[in-house]
């Protein structure tokens, strides 16, 4: 089947873009998910694991194809979520602007295209790679942490007309992470709750996050 995010007819009107490692698909990207698709009044959201992404080359990445399937079972049950493999069927390197490009390509005219992230990212913006492009081609989402402050004054003077291209989205704070997970996993902690119960079937099954 091809792939979502690739076919022009299964393109609702508006949609949001949730990229990222998922390492593994938790219950924060699930409320954050949700509560973008919520508020915005998306018609669909799309989680895209990334294949290969440029700024986290200094860890070792599960293999994508688990990270692919665990989003899988955690949103099978919502017709309103799916995983995209765009990023994970293509070359790398993989950029943002890269896969927001090929999202506007095959999408047809008028479609609303929202990219969600975190208020580190939004603060990191500018070191992104053709930041000036995603600025100017799709809406963009963060989503608030109290621990992280955005200066504006200086995210506007590198990124001119970044402000008005921004919604900031209040949200359920979780003190959760992928990251967390799986030292959890390696401890031989509980994961349940934090993860859908899916996901720790799979997780325990194939044996993942057991070394660093």
């Amino acid at each position: 089947m091809e792939d979502a995010l690739t076919d022009p007819a299964d393109f609702p009107g508006r949609i949001g873009i949730f990229g990222g490692t998922f390492d593994p698909i938790h219950v924060g990207h699930l409320i954050l998910t949700e509560e973008a698709w919520y508020r915005l009044g998306l018609d669909r959201v799309y989680l895209v694991p990334a294949g290969d992404p440029p700024h986290k080359r200094d860890r070792r990445l599960t293999p994508v194809e688990h990270r692919v399937r665990m989003a899988e079972l955690a949103t099978d049950d919502v017709d309103h979520i799916r995983v995209s493999r765009i990023d994970a069927d293509r070359p790398g390197p993989h950029y943002t602007s890269d896969m927001v490009r090929l999202v506007r390509q095959r999408a047809p005219s008028g479609t609303e295209v929202y990219y969600l992230m975190g208020m580190d990212s939004l603060r990191d913006l500018p070191t992104w790679h053709e930041a000036d492009w995603l600025v100017r081609n799709c809406r963009l989402v963060a989503l608030s942490r109290h621990d992280v402050e955005i200066d504006w004054e200086r995210l506007e003077a590198e990124l001119p007309g970044v402000r008005e291209q921004v919604i900031i989205l209040d949200m359920p704070e979780l003190e959760i992470s992928s990251h967390m997970i799986q030292s959890r996993v390696r401890a031989g902690l509980p994961i349940r709750y934090q993860v859908l119960r899916e996901v720790d079937a799979y997780i325990r099954v194939h044996d993942l996050y057991r070394t660093p």
